[in-house]
């Protein structure tokens, strides 16, 4: 497949503090690393073995028209996600309502702001939408964020979608059916990084990871998929460590002395000062070590951030689908000022497959969309438009919408059963290529 550059990756949505679960606990090298200024630490993965809550259909159809709002980064340290994912929910929109709304009736869109975990505009924004009669809220992209909030959505009988939660704590998360996605989970996330370290032929990995719900989860749910792949569990190191420690001489220096044929880091914006330390050290990417990122650092902000040339030849993941260049197209056309798409494809298909759930449903009550979430994803006759799908579901057809981002095939969580990850690698200026895509699950 043709390289293409990635202006921004959707890699730094790591930045949002996903929320897996996460504990403090001793244990040897081989495991984990002391955090500087703290203890060692381990993870413990959220447990998703359950048969996640379905919605219940309402016994009366309501026939109103339906009401979208969205709850995405417009302030705050996400605010850079904000006009892609904003900009596709306009254009899905303008599309459903170019093909005659639903059931009959043009969408509304009620627009929100979600703000950051440093605010309660998320709490304002729901409030406001919630007493506005929204039937579905599309956000928020942070994990964090829409913890803050998923109850108070769900209570009230309103969908809540999100285009960017990554967190594996909303599987079997008790809130009644209600909550979807559309970005795969970080345990998907894992396997793609797993299998990015393997094909390189790894043998001995040190994972550095930091001391938060998103690095301490995805960081187990990697050491589990290297050991699946082969690579014994002695010969894989994870360190946990502080992010806001001044200094990771000490983590670097763990990883040194265990020698390593590949270190993957799962980390944020201090993954520059580690790689710099890394650097000095002997073993960054650009000495020939064999470095991997994930979401969480896999843009071109850690370029900017680190010497010229010192993170050529690093490898990794992010959620990326190829959505091609009419789509973009037809984003530009809605907001030309975009500058990358990070999340767009995930927030149109939240869209699209809301009203294409109400459709079949024959009702815009919540419940009753969420009811018929799942089912419109999978298992019907394939289309890939909204115009096409209802089209299909006034002939009486089963449909099964592939959309923007590709296939759905939803599975009883609420969430794709695939996930697709850009294949990114720094060159020897510090920006990044997408050479091919990962597509796991399935």
């Amino acid at each position: 497949m043709a390289k293409r550059t990635y202006v921004r990756a959707a890699a730094v949505l790591g930045a949002v503090t996903l929320a897996l679960a996460g504990c403090s606990s001793d244990s040897d090298d081989s495991t984990s690393g002391s955090a500087e200024g703290g203890g060692s630490a381990t993870a413990t993965t959220v447990d998703t073995d359950c048969e996640p809550e379905q919605a219940t259909p309402g016994a009366t159809p309501a026939t109103g028209p339906l009401k979208i709002g969205t709850l995405l980064p417009e302030t705050g340290s996400l605010a850079f996600l904000g006009p892609p994912e904003v900009a596709a929910v306009r254009l899905a929109v303008d599309e459903i309502n170019a093909a005659g709304g639903v059931l009959n009736q043009p969408v509304e869109l009620i627009p929100g702001d979600s703000g950051d975990t440093t605010t309660d505009t998320a709490n304002a924004t729901v409030d406001r939408e919630l007493a506005a009669g929204t039937q579905v809220i599309i956000g928020a992209a942070s994990s964090s964020v829409s913890l803050k909030v998923i109850d108070k959505i769900a209570s009230a009988g309103v969908v809540m979608f999100s285009p960017a939660n990554t967190s594996d704590q909303f599987v079997c998360y008790a809130d009644g059916g209600m909550y979807f996605r559309t970005a795969p989970t970080d345990s998907l996330q894992a396997q793609a990084l797993a299998q990015l370290i393997a094909e390189d032929g790894a043998q001995r990995v040190s994972i550095l990871a930091l001391n938060d719900p998103y690095g301490t989860g995805l960081a187990e749910n990697t050491v589990t998929n290297l050991v699946d792949a082969g690579i014994p569990e002695d010969q894989i190191q994870k360190i946990i460590y502080d992010p806001n420690a001044q200094s990771f001489n000490a983590e670097v220096d763990q990883v040194a002395n265990f020698g390593p044929d590949a270190v993957a880091l799962i980390g944020f914006e201090e993954s520059a000062k580690i790689i710099t330390r890394m650097h000095e050290v002997g073993i960054g990417p650009s000495d020939g070590m064999a470095v991997f990122g994930v979401d969480g650092n896999m843009g071109n902000a850690l370029g900017d951030s680190v010497a010229d040339g010192l993170l050529a030849g690093m490898a990794g993941t992010t959620p990326l689908t190829d959505t091609g260049e009419a789509f973009q197209q037809r984003l530009l056309e809605v907001d030309p000022a975009l500058i990358d798409f990070n999340y767009a494809g995930e927030s149109y298909d939240a869209a699209i497959v809301s009203a294409l759930a109400a459709e079949v449903a024959g009702s815009t009550a919540g419940v009753d969309i969420a009811a018929n979430i799942n089912a419109v994803t999978k298992d019907g006759e394939k289309c890939t438009t909204y115009q096409q799908c209802k089209d299909l579901i006034a002939a009486g057809q089963d449909i099964d919408y592939d959309g923007a981002t590709g296939e759905l095939s939803f599975v009883d969580a609420g969430e794709p059963g695939v996930g697709s990850y850009g294949r990114l690698v720094f060159g020897p200026d510090n920006t990044l290529t997408t050479e091919d895509y990962i597509v796991v699950g399935g």
